[in-house]
């Protein structure tokens, strides 16, 4: 469960993800976990949070991007800090990266999951 929040967590709240891997890490109770998780989602998350775990989303992809990747992944952390676009835009790259690079692990990531439902 909490590899599929994970990245969501983190994306509203990093203190409660630091907080939920030293539960985990301490066999707490799943509903205790469950709880946490559901805090933290309900936290309008900030923009040090969100670019935070856009760069952590994208430690999956530096090693194996192309250039012109790497070069839009910093155009548009740098678009998202100067209200250019929105936090969709950072998921929506992302989501293309998950896909084009097959990253299973991020496939079945909540973060990824809510912003296209379809997929």
């Amino acid at each position: 469960m909490w590899s599929r929040y994970k990245y969501e967590v983190l994306w509203h709240d990093q203190s409660a993800y630091n907080d939920i891997r030293f539960l985990m890490n301490n066999d707490v109770e799943i509903e205790i976990i469950q709880q946490k998780i559901q805090y933290a989602l309900n936290k309008q998350p900030s923009k040090g949070s969100i670019i935070n775990a856009y760069c952590h989303l994208w430690g999956y992809f530096k090693k194996i991007s192309t250039e012109q990747e790497k070069q839009l992944f910093k155009k548009l952390k740098t678009d998202f800090e100067n209200h250019i676009i929105t936090e969709k835009e950072l998921i929506d790259f992302i989501k293309k990266l998950v896909d084009l690079y097959e990253v299973t692990y991020l496939k079945q990531s909540t973060i990824i999951n809510k912003a296209h439902p379809n997929e």
